[in-house]
Order: C-alpha cells, then structure tokens, then sequence
C-alpha cells in the first residue's frame, strides 16, 4: 500500500517464517512473556473491548481491536477445527497497526506464527506468576500444533524439562512426542486427560473444539493442588 507521502511496510508469511527461524521461537517466546508483562501493566491505558466474533457451522472469524493514545491496531484471525481434514489450516491471521494521530495505517503484517507464539508467551506469563516455585512437568491436553508453541513457552519460563501429553487422536498426540523428544523434553505419552495430569506442576489445554466437550475437570485440577 502506497500513500502520497509514505509506504506502508508489510511482513508477510515467508519473512514471518525466516524471522522465527532465525531468532528461534523459544528464545522469541521468552521475550514476548517480558513484553506482554510491560503491557499488562498498562491496562488501564488500553481501550479494551470484547472481540468481535462471527460465527458459523464451519468455525468462527473474529476481530481483535485495540489502542491507546499513539497505536490503533487489530487483528483478524479464524478458527475452524475441521480445516485440516480438508487440507486448510485450523487458524490464520493478520494484523494492522495505525497512528491514532491521523488514522494512517503504519504496519501490515502476517500473524498465523504470531498467534501461536503469543499465545504461548500469554499462557506462559501466567505460569511465572501462577506456577509453584520448582515446576519443572508440563501437562499438555490436545497435541495440535500450538502444542509445541506452548511446551516451548513454559520451558523459557519456567525451566519445563518433562511433558505429558494426550490427545484423542493418537497421530497427533505421537507427533507432539517425536517433536518434544527432539526438542529435549522428557516426553510422557498419556492414555487419558486424567493420566496426563498426574504428577504435573501445570497443565494447558490446547483444542479448537467448538463443541461442549469436558476435557478437564475440576477433581482432575484439584489433584494437581493437592498431590
């Protein structure tokens, strides 16, 4: 996008890749816990609202806004479940940044690997503040793809060394275990949710199912508390 007085830079999906690639999403992960920390801290400065959803059979398509008193930006990004039975992917994104001084946009960029690496980091901040001291296994129920991002993200920052993991798709829940392995982690392959948590420090859950399906309960939860 090209304006009479500016040219509107845009980060798209091969140089997205290169980038993580280049840094290592661990070590960026780590970094975007930090960041996200500084952020939270200013929650009372961000115009907050809820995002705005639509939904269909097939999955959801939302938006995402937010700003303060410099930057306007949002996201748009989907979620449909059964993308990859057909050859799509379950989630795809995009986002934009603008000068709230005169509405000009000022970024374009991909952000499917983005969401994946800040959700990790999202989930991986709360574990720094909620996690006993020492957490070292990482339960992990659903063994997609943003698995990894999140076993990852707990181990930047928490020192996570072992996972357990379940999946009611038993390729998915293999996989997770090949990539974890290669990665360093001591790998647990789990045969129920309730396996799963047993001797974990945290647990996290990472499904895009939009059904009503209980996939951790709080007797489950409870027994973490009180081992």
């Amino acid at each position: 996008m090209t304006t009479s007085t500016s040219r509107v830079p845009f980060l798209d999906v091969a140089s997205m890749a290169r980038w993580v690639a280049h840094r290592g999403p661990e070590a960026l992960i780590g970094h975007l816990v930090d960041a996200l920390e500084v952020d939270f801290a200013r929650w009372p400065d961000l115009d907050k609202r809820p995002r705005i959803a639509s939904h269909s059979r097939d999955g959801v398509i939302e938006l995402m806004p937010t700003s303060d008193d410099v930057t306007y930006g949002f996201k748009f990004v989907n979620g449909h479940p059964r993308n990859p039975a057909r050859g799509f992917q379950t989630v795809t994104a995009f986002g934009v940044l603008a000068d709230v001084r005169n509405g000009y946009p000022t970024f374009l960029a991909e952000m499917t690997l983005l969401t994946a690496l800040r959700t990790a980091a999202t989930s991986a901040l709360a574990a720094r503040y909620l996690a006993r001291s020492g957490s070292r296994t990482l339960a992990l129920i659903g063994a997609g793809s943003q698995s990894e991002f999140q076993a990852l993200g707990m181990r930047a920052a928490l020192g996570i060394t072992h996972l357990r993991v379940w999946d009611t798709d038993p390729g998915a829940q293999a996989k997770l275990a090949r990539h974890a392995r290669a990665l360093g982690f001591e790998v647990h392959e789990a045969s129920s949710g309730e396996d799963a948590v047993t001797g974990a420090d945290v647990i996290t859950t990472c499904t895009a199912d939009k059904t009503n399906a209980t996939v951790l309960t709080h007797d489950m939860v409870f027994r973490l508390a009180h081992p």
